[in-house]
């Protein structure tokens, strides 16, 4: 058996505690959306594992956080659900890592000669420190996420016209705030005044401070393989072992992130929107092949790392298990776990006027049996014993200081909009 080597500093983009700093703000700040009623704390909360407990999310014109956040009511009321669930953010700042996004929409390339391949092709911003601060910029011009509906705001319109339209619209309302202004010319020599602040540099801030605050290697795991063998529970330990051996986990997961970035057709149960290629007709979700357009990447999504994953659920791009467990077994028996699984393992609000499309795709006989098809198992069938020392041995992976953060929340924010606070308060 053999692991991988432990996780240094060194393995993650150095940043400045000033950058950090103005980036915590701007990520509880709703500024950033264009309603001035979202940050992307609240779809992506300490308190939740940098997630919102959702299967799949309801994003701008929603009320309230994590599970018991509503979809809104009147004209304000959500018209879709978030398509996937909303992904943890942890060691996002990883030099190694080079995809983002349940699909892969998002990957250092130069495909566009811009350093990345992207939904915004050659309109992405220029001066981009990172891979994160790349991905950083895509929710605040999302609709259904961020942005808003057509003829709310100006950002949505933008959007409706051109997704790099939006962009200058957010810097402006960040550039003629004095406290903002006031910390980026402190933050980053090359701005001297407001006026040279970009979209570039808002997203440089939300990367530095998601890397300063999620960056995590301080779990039993971690101990474990740097070398104090009592670290890890004796049952953590049998499921480490099982993980790196006949249950064959880091044939995928591998490597010191635990991630071979790649993409597999696992056959969760689906539901919801789902996101597929442009002009698709269906409501169904093909995964990375909305990005590549290759069938054999029908219904494939991106291996995650697992970092602190039991602080994460629910399980999967759209989050259709509740418990680490319950994803542990799909893996063993995809098509057997499709069938046992009922919509009640899915945490969706209640949203009656959506009702009619979050399980449209299962009437659809044909599309079922293509996601069926493509389905593979990637783990042996194993005992109960087993699967309950592979969730030991995933629960070794809680970092020491994951719930507690280093910035944390702030207690407010330069525009004067509300912030995003505990959800247990």
């Amino acid at each position: 058996m053999e692991l991988p080597r432990p996780l240094t500093q060194d393995d993650f983009i150095p940043v400045e505690a000033a950058q950090a700093k103005l980036g915590q703000l701007l990520f509880y700040d709703r500024i950033l959306s264009g309603n001035q009623n979202i940050a992307c704390s609240t779809c992506h909360h300490p308190d939740l594992g940098t997630g919102d407990g959702l299967s799949l999310g309801i994003g701008e014109g929603g009320v309230g956080l994590g599970p018991q956040r509503k979809p809104g009511t009147g004209e304000d009321r959500i018209r879709k659900r978030i398509p996937r669930n909303a992904p943890g953010l942890w060691n996002l700042g990883a030099r190694d890592l080079s995809v983002m996004f349940h699909d892969g929409r998002l990957s250092v390339a130069d495909t566009y000669e811009n350093g990345f391949n992207s939904p915004a092709e050659e309109r992405l911003p220029d001066g981009l420190d990172n891979l994160l601060a790349a991905q950083a910029v895509f929710p605040l011009v999302a609709q259904f996420e961020m942005a808003g509906n057509p003829k709310e705001n100006e950002v949505a319109g933008a959007v409706h016209d051109r997704i790099d339209y939006a962009w200058p619209i957010l810097t402006d309302r960040v550039r003629h705030n004095a406290d903002y202004a006031a910390m980026f010319t402190n933050a980053y020599p090359h701005i001297e005044a407001s006026a040279d602040i970009t979209i570039a540099d808002i997203a440089n801030a939300l990367s530095a401070f998601m890397i300063a605050e999620w960056t995590s290697f301080d779990s039993p795991f971690d101990a474990y393989l740097a070398g104090d063998a009592s670290a890890m529970t004796p049952d953590q330990v049998d499921g480490m072992d099982l993980f790196y051996g006949v249950a064959g986990c880091s044939d995928c997961h591998s490597g010191s992130l635990m991630t071979d970035q790649a993409f597999h057709a696992l056959g969760l149960p689906p539901f919801g929107p789902g996101r597929t290629r442009q002009w698709d007709p269906m409501v169904r979700d093909v995964g990375h092949m909305g990005e590549s357009n290759r069938l054999e990447d029908a219904y494939a999504f991106r291996t995650p790392m697992l970092r602190n994953v039991a602080l994460t659920a629910p399980y999967g791009h759209n989050g259709a298990y509740p418990t680490l467990e319950g994803i542990v077994r799909h893996h063993m028996n995809p098509a057997e776990a499709l069938e046992a699984w009922t919509p009640k393992q899915a945490a969706l609000p209640e949203v009656p006027w959506l009702a009619v499309i979050d399980f449209a795709v299962w009437q659809d006989s044909r599309e079922m049996a293509r996601q069926r098809a493509a389905a593979i198992q990637v783990t042996p069938i194993l005992q109960d014993t087993e699967v309950a020392a592979i969730v030991a041995f995933l629960e070794a992976l809680t970092g020491e200081t994951a719930k507690t953060g280093h910035l944390g929340i702030p207690s407010g924010v330069p525009s004067g909009l509300p912030v995003d606070g505990r959800i247990s308060d």
